[in-house]
């Protein structure tokens, strides 16, 4: 079999799961346990790490910006405004969303490939459930609910972040820092960088699930699934957002 035909029975079972996946639930009460769940995990679960990286990014991001600036022709606010854009355009959505392909996209590769390779898929479509529905409709549900608020909180604390940090290092003044992260404001870049984080959520959640949906062999293949998992995640995130980011903002 070619490589081209391959990829091309790849993406007709992608389809066809995803075909399945977006049915209506046979239990409206179960699948709102599952999606409450799902946002527990992905959401609470997700909070510590995104505040970590958030705050120490956008320190990072300030002071690389302060310490290139060396024309006295550069208002000192510019260094609160390109961190401000950043952040937000590409830090908060893209990088973030890499980090959730290797956190989220993993676990729900991992987790699909051990209930498939232990026959718990089966017995769920034996006993007549759509077991795609069932089990990976409420993981996109939540991801794509619950990432927007958390790429909204990593704004905030990667330019938090950057304030708190660039002032005690001294590389910026705090007046002149808030007053860069207000100059020029656009509204747009915020529903700019919310749509990028919708599709990339369901990038994530789709793309593994869908490998850990269609494990076969044992143990070892499900540590090769989650890592296709995030390999393609992560190629597919930095793919859309080259076509957002030209669709939207050229």
């Amino acid at each position: 079999m070619s490589i081209i035909t391959r990829q091309i029975q790849i993406m007709g079972q992608y389809y066809l799961l995803m075909y399945r996946t977006f049915s209506r639930p046979e239990s409206w009460k179960m699948f709102r346990q599952l999606f409450f769940r799902e946002v527990e995990n992905i959401g609470i679960g997700s909070l510590g790490i995104v505040t970590i990286i958030s705050v120490f990014m956008g320190a990072v991001v300030t002071i690389q910006t302060a310490a290139n600036i060396d024309s006295p022709l550069i208002p000192s606010y510019s260094v609160g405004y390109a961190s401000r854009q950043t952040v937000i355009l590409e830090f908060a959505p893209t990088i973030l969303a890499l980090i959730f392909a290797g956190k989220i996209g993993s676990n729900i590769a991992s987790e699909l490939g051990t209930m498939r390779i232990s026959e718990q898929i089966d017995a769920l479509e034996i006993m007549g459930i759509n077991s795609a529905q069932f089990l990976i409709l409420p993981k996109i549900c939540a991801a794509v609910f619950i990432n927007p608020f958390l790429v909204i909180i990593s704004m905030f604390q990667g330019l938090f972040g950057g304030w708190l940090f660039g002032s005690l290092s001294g590389v910026v003044i705090p007046s002149q820092f808030i007053y860069g992260i207000q100059y020029g404001f656009r509204p747009f870049d915020v529903t700019y960088a919310l749509i990028k984080t919708l599709v990339f959520a369901f990038l994530i959640t789709s793309i593994s699930a869908f490998h850990g949906y269609y494990v076969r062999g044992g143990a070892l293949e499900i540590g090769k699934a989650s890592t296709r998992a995030v390999v393609s995640s992560s190629i597919f995130i930095l793919l859309f957002n080259y076509i957002i980011t030209q669709l939207l903002l050229i």
